[in-house]
């Protein structure tokens, strides 16, 4: 191998979202931040765990809160249209 081109690989930490750390070797250059590690994701633990990323679990939960309110408020409206007395 031809000297002076390759890059430095040298020791780093990796820092988990969930707070476990561990030294590997990199040519990435400072430590490293994952979301996921094998401490935490679900392949690995055998439990299932939510990973919210950004909130959108929920603004999903909300979309559908809202589409449900939507609906009823749709229905509640149509009943008092069909109850109501016409002026014939």
């Amino acid at each position: 191998m031809k000297a002076g081109i390759h890059p430095a690989y040298e020791e780093i930490n990796v820092t988990c979202a969930c707070g476990n750390s561990f030294k590997t070797r990199s040519t990435h250059k400072g430590d490293i931040r994952v979301e996921i590690c094998s401490n935490c994701h679900p392949f690995f633990t055998g439990r299932q765990k939510l990973v919210d990323t950004e909130g959108r679990v929920d603004r999903f939960q909300k979309k559908v809160q809202k589409s449900k309110d939507m609906q009823a408020a749709k229905k509640a409206t149509a009943t008092k249209k069909e109850t109501a007395p016409s002026r014939a």
